[in-house]
């Protein structure tokens, strides 16, 4: 069904109806009535393209049943009365009153509608009609029209609004010279409201083009300027720094370089390690004996381990606690002690050191003394018969135990004390650790340092000044293996683990030892003050570590010198106690169970060792 209306000066509407069941509706300004798909013979007349209908079928309206719209007195009536009201944009529906709205078929159609006429499509017009309005775009969303003010509108010629549920409807419009009319849309230019005085000038700061002070070029340029200096800045600093690292340029000759691939080289006469066997605890008051056995160092895998053990697993708790009087087998006091355990007197004759050996070699169990033998048995490996060096490099890749209160060391004596005793002729650290978890409040596992142990008298050491440390936030030194390297020249030595990077001690020698530190102008020597001598005052800047030294690996446990703060991660003894060695063994269900029973968390294992020195010997 379509319908088509046609109006002019006879002002006469007609309408066709057709098998279809589609609406058409075209506006035309003849007499004739006619096809919407037909072309009028006025050329200007809009037509609606996407109608197909039928004239064989034909019912018009009267002008008395005809709906009073706005297209018989030819007013928009969306106009604004005032031609200064700006545009809207509204949805172009059919003016109030209008019958021409409604859906096809509904039974919302005028009254002086036929209802057999809305009545007439068959399913194969239903599907023609469905297929048109696709193609036509009248079955999709509704197309709204921009209706205004007459002096800011223009004629559309084809101009469709379509709803895919309600079908077409009609569109506000307005007559043209000819006759026809069409619907009415907003110019590209709006007018000028009208409510503004003509004299007012409305201000568009954003179109003005901005004034630059003097004041804004010279912030502006100031910026640059200052970004551009820190680049320079950062250039230089760069520069310089990387200018004055200290480098070993000297070549190296390798002096020592053990893989443990043949367990058979490590160990014995003639083997890369000496072990170290004694009870005295070294100078530390540590609370292990080192063995020559191989349950505390053993070679396995290719890797070195240094296992730490407890005493009462090979004699028994009772024997450490009372009434034994153990003596160490194969003390090496004799061999490791300056002068082989003699001790120079000022007469100019030596006299052996009954109170070293003794100590060195022998402990006795008392429980009424509180007196225990040593708790723990560990190792303590050197290279004094087999590689020792005066400048030159040093690397290990080690990992380190876990447990609390072992203490992981890899460090370096002089071979003959040639200023004199410990610290005089000075100690290299290259790493020092605890077994400690992450939670110990005094650097525990996650820290590894490095430092120099050096001083003027037994008494005093200067190891605060040169002494530093790395650390990992989240995780420990015990977890994997690292590599810790020395580098050693006679005008620096720096310490470090894995990197340059990651150092631990960069100390240049750029002046003597004896100046590093403040030292009192007098000592106490024995049962009078004296004043502080300058055992390196014939050295060099270097002096004391201008002079041999060899390796030395070892896990210690516990001890009074310091290493351990008092107070820090529940700390079972005190340092100044008469029996510490005893109140530490008291608190082993506290301790023990987190050395663990696996062998590779609680030794220290190596990876390789090699040392290297200087192939020109150093004037």
């Amino acid at each position: 069904m379509s319908f088509q209306i046609g109006g002019g000066d006879k002002d006469k509407d007609q309408l066709s109806t057709a098998s279809s069941g589609s609406i058409g509706i075209a506006v035309t300004s003849d007499d004739t009535p006619h096809n919407a798909s037909s072309s009028s013979s006025n050329n200007n007349a809009p037509t609606h393209s996407n109608t197909n209908t039928h004239s064989n079928s034909k019912n018009a309206y009267s002008s008395a049943t005809r709906p009073n719209t706005a297209s018989s007195t030819f007013s928009d009536p969306f106009a604004s009365p005032d031609s200064s009201r700006p545009p809207s944009i509204r949805p172009a529906l059919s003016p109030s009153g209008s019958t021409f709205s409604f859906p096809f078929g509904l039974s919302n159609a005028p009254n002086h509608v036929p209802r057999s006429i809305l009545h007439q499509s068959s399913s194969k017009d239903i599907r023609d009609r469905d297929s048109h309005l696709s193609s036509s775009g009248l079955g999709g969303p509704p197309t709204y029209g921009y209706s205004s003010a007459r002096s800011s509108s223009q004629r559309i010629p084809h101009f469709t609004s379509a709803n895919s549920l309600y079908g077409v409807l009609p569109t506000p419009s307005t007559p043209n010279p000819d006759g026809s009319t069409a619907a009415l849309r907003h110019k590209g230019t709006r007018m000028k409201s009208h409510k503004l005085p003509d004299d007012v000038v409305v201000p568009k700061p954003w179109k003005e083009e901005e004034k630059k002070s003097a004041r804004k070029v010279v912030s502006y340029w100031i910026v640059y300027a200052l970004a551009l200096l820190g680049f320079a800045g950062g250039a230089v600093q760069c520069f310089f720094t990387v200018k004055n690292v200290q480098l070993d340029k000297e070549p190296l000759c390798i002096v020592l370089d053990e893989d443990f691939s043949n367990p058979d080289t490590v160990f014995g006469e003639g083997g890369t390690f000496f072990r170290e066997v004694t009870m005295d605890g070294f100078g530390n008051g540590q609370f292990e004996m080192t063995t020559a056995s191989s349950n505390n160092s053993f070679v396995q895998d290719g890797k070195l381990y240094i296992v730490p053990t407890l005493t009462a697993d090979n004699i028994g708790m009772d024997a450490v606690l009372d009434g034994t009087i153990y003596n160490i087998t194969g003390c090496t006091f004799n061999e490791t002690r300056p002068d082989g355990g003699f001790i120079l007197q000022p007469d100019g004759s030596q006299v052996f050191d009954i109170e070293g050996y003794t100590n060195a070699c022998s402990k006795v169990s008392n429980a009424t003394s509180g007196a225990i033998i040593n708790p723990v048995q560990s190792a303590r490996l050197t290279t004094i018969k087999s590689a020792s060096i005066r400048y030159g490099r040093v690397e290990i890749r080690a990992k380190m135990p876990h447990g609390d209160w072992l203490w992981p060391a890899i460090w370096m004596l002089p071979k003959d004390s040639v200023y004199g005793p410990w610290p005089m002729s000075g100690e290299i650290d290259i790493v020092e650790s605890r077994g400690n978890g992450l939670r110990y409040t005094a650097h525990g596992s996650n820290y590894v340092q490095g430092s120099l142990n050096w001083g003027p008298a037994p008494g005093l050491n200067g190891v605060d000044k040169t002494y530093s440390w790395w650390s990992d936030k989240r995780k420990s030194f015990a977890d994997e293996f690292h590599t810790y390297a020395l580098e050693w020249t006679p005008k620096f030595l720096r310490i470090y683990v894995d990197s340059r990077l990651h150092t631990l001690l960069d100390l240049r020698f750029n002046k003597p030892f004896f100046e590093r530190a403040e030292w009192p102008a007098t000592v106490f020597d024995g049962n009078s003050l004296a004043p502080l001598h300058n055992p390196w005052a014939n050295g060099t800047n270097a002096t004391p570590f201008d002079q041999e030294f060899f390796l030395i690996l070892n896990v210690a446990v516990g001890g009074t010198n310091g290493w351990f703060p008092e107070a820090q991660g529940d700390k079972p003894w005190l340092n100044s106690a008469g029996n510490p060695q005893r109140d530490f063994l008291s608190a082993i269900e506290q301790w023990y169970p987190t050395w663990g029973t696996d062998v590779n968390q609680r030794a220290m294992v190596v990876d390789y060792v090699k040392m290297w020195k200087h192939c020109k010997a150093p004037a």
